[in-house]
């Protein structure tokens, strides 16, 4: 049978549509002898030892010397990051990432005085060090910040033994991506026609919006019955990773993961837990909207297998990327020209990597650096790779403006913002397509896709959080995971989650194993509350006039400069509260009533 899509070799990919790594170092020839001359810098790090409380000067000096080490040392690793996210199964580029990291961990054991040493400073010494030097001032928000965690500071000889460790607990990590994007192999699935599809991590979710139920069922079978075959393995590799959690915020005397995860990003334990009983509170919409689903797509059961498929046939179909970069780049022209202006020029100079090709890594994701941010897509010519790449640059928006008018130590943001400015571009996308659309049935599709976006934002990384809360508190408490629990927590959250219109295949059990965003403790959450945000501030952009759109730009700027609620409420949104997510959760049963009768 002929296959309908063949994966290209790294080589065979055009070099116009991958980014521009050499923005960063022309060759790999150019990196080697740029990390060849970085290779002191551990040292150079170490002799700051025992200097920094000594004077206001020391420690200016340090910090300055610590900012430009960064700078020194990010474009080194983006680079060999970017290369190895290109083939995976590269061994040159394994290596050149592998040498990187541990750079990393020899700076990070080197530097793990830092800590004790910033907090040992009292705090009238300090007073007096700012008034001694104003150019201090530049780092009074990072040393108010560094000296929060005193209490999870530990003495310097078990910092250093904890920095040490850093290489090895990358392990569970890569191990899972390496197995997943290199060494799992998919066989093809056939359609109702019996023509063969390609079947990999990338292509997974476009076959599980396919028209064609065969096609689905056969997709979401083999997928499973591949990860199934390996359940033990990928189980050791995220018990492994949690395990690990539990053991650094045990160490630093943290009361738990979640803690440790929150705390340091200043984000307050009950944002977490109130989202998921917003979520909860909300899970009669969902009913609703399966049952919907169920109705328009004519089926007798509703498995797992058709909850991605359009209800709504027609019109968005197939969405080549000179279209939706043209449509991304007309969403954003409310946020102003010099925003859409250096969108634009994200095209122009390559900062995104678009197709797939075998050993390319799966997924989307944006990484900041200095000269750029760099965007990785598997663009597939649909609707959900048109909002992907929204989502992507807004993501690489955010990371722009944040290091073109932060200082590098205030220019990373933390991670509970991070959904923000991607979401609202994936918002913003949604109101211009709906805005430029006289069909009735194109508005209904378009809908469709927005539902979806509320299902699988807020409402499923909501279930991911719920799910990771409950693993790493059965581990807490000294219980090892293994591949049976980890299905069994899955599958009644499933069932919670998506309740008694849907059959609960068993395969969907599962579905934790393929989740990449397991290996970075407490992450998912921040989907739903970015999502919830977003909602609140594209509403505000859209019908706020010219104030909104500067507050929005100035919370985009901010990088860390303040505290990721602060910087929120002065863009218009307080996450503080519940509201957001409520309101969110409205904005959805209000698309369901809207789809209902538009298709009544």
């Amino acid at each position: 049978m002929a296959t309908n899509k063949t994966i290209p070799e790294r080589k065979d990919q055009n070099p116009a549509a991958c980014w521009s790594v050499e923005d960063l170092f022309p060759s790999d020839a150019a990196w080697e002898e740029a990390f060849q001359a970085s290779r002191d810098l551990p040292e150079k790090a170490a002799a700051w030892q025992g200097q920094l409380g000594k004077s206001a000067q020391s420690l200016f000096d340090y910090l300055t010397f610590s900012e430009n080490l960064n700078l020194q040392i990010e474009p080194l690793y983006v680079y060999a990051l970017l290369r190895l996210d290109e083939d995976t199964a590269d061994p040159e580029h394994q290596s050149m990432h592998g040498r990187c990291v541990s750079l990393l961990v020899q700076l990070d054991s080197a530097s793990a005085f830092e800590g004790p040493e910033l907090t040992a400073i009292p705090d009238e010494t300090l007073n007096e060090f700012f008034a001694q030097l104003p150019a201090l001032e530049k780092y009074r928000r990072f040393l108010t910040k560094a000296r929060l965690e005193r209490e999870h500071i530990l003495s310097k000889k078990e910092e250093t033994l904890l920095a040490a460790v850093g290489e090895i607990s990358r392990g569970p990590k890569d191990i899972f991506h390496s197995f997943t994007d290199a060494d799992m192999k998919f066989p093809s699935v056939v359609d109702s026609q019996g023509e063969e599809h390609v079947l990999t991590n990338g292509t997974y979710i476009s076959l599980m919006e396919s028209s064609d139920r065969i096609l689905r069922k056969n997709a979401f079978s083999a997928l499973y019955n591949v990860y199934g075959g390996f359940r033990n393995t990928l189980a050791a590799a995220l018990n492994a990773e949690i395990r690990k959690s539990v053991f650094f915020a045990k160490a630093r005397k943290y009361p738990s993961v979640l803690a440790a995860a929150l705390y340091p990003v200043e984000v307050p334990e009950n944002v977490y837990h109130s989202l998921i009983e917003a979520v909860h509170k909300n899970l009669d919409k969902m009913d609703r909207y399966m049952a919907l689903r169920k109705k328009l797509l004519g089926v007798g059961h509703l498995h797992m297998y058709d909850i991605y498929a359009p209800v709504v046939e027609g019109e968005c179909g197939k969405v080549p990327f000179e279209q939706a970069r043209e449509e991304v780049l007309a969403s954003v022209r409310p946020l102003g020209e010099d925003y859409s202006e250096a969108a634009a020029e994200s095209f122009r100079q390559r900062w995104m990597d678009i197709y797939e090709n075998i050993g390319k890594r799966s997924g989307g994701y944006c990484c900041g650096a200095k000269v750029h941010p760099y965007i990785l897509l598997n663009y597939t010519d649909d609707l959900k790779s048109e909002f992907t790449l929204a989502h992507e640059l807004g993501h690489a928006m955010h990371s722009y403006l944040s290091n073109k008018n932060q200082p590098p130590v205030y220019s990373s943001y933390v991670l509970f913002v991070a959904e923000v400015a991607s979401t609202c571009n994936e918002a913003l996308l949604m109101h211009y397509l709906l805005e430029n659309t006289g069909s009735k049935r194109k508005r209904a599709v378009l809908i469709n896709y927005f539902l979806e976006q509320f299902r699988t934002t807020l409402y499923r990384q909501t279930m991911f959080a719920e799910f990771e809360l409950e693993t790493h508190r059965l581990s807490e408490a000294g219980e090892t995971l293994n591949a049976k629990k980890f299905c069994e927590i899955y599958y009644k959250l499933n069932q919670l989650y998506y309740g008694e219109h849907v059959v609960h295949d068993q395969e969907i059990a599962m579905e934790w194993s393929r989740i990449p965003h397991f290996y970075q403790r407490f992450y998912v959450y921040q989907y739903a509350t970015g999502f919830s945000a977003a909602m609140a501030l594209s509403k505000r952009i859209l019908e706020g006039g010219e104030e909104a759109v500067q507050d929005y730009l100035a919370f985009l700027k901010g990088g860390c400069s303040e505290n990721p609620l602060s910087l929120l409420k002065k863009a218009g949104v307080d996450l503080s509260t519940p509201q957001p997510v409520e309101d969110a959760l409205a904005q959805f049963g209000e698309l369901i009533e809207e789809l209902e009768q538009l298709l009544a």
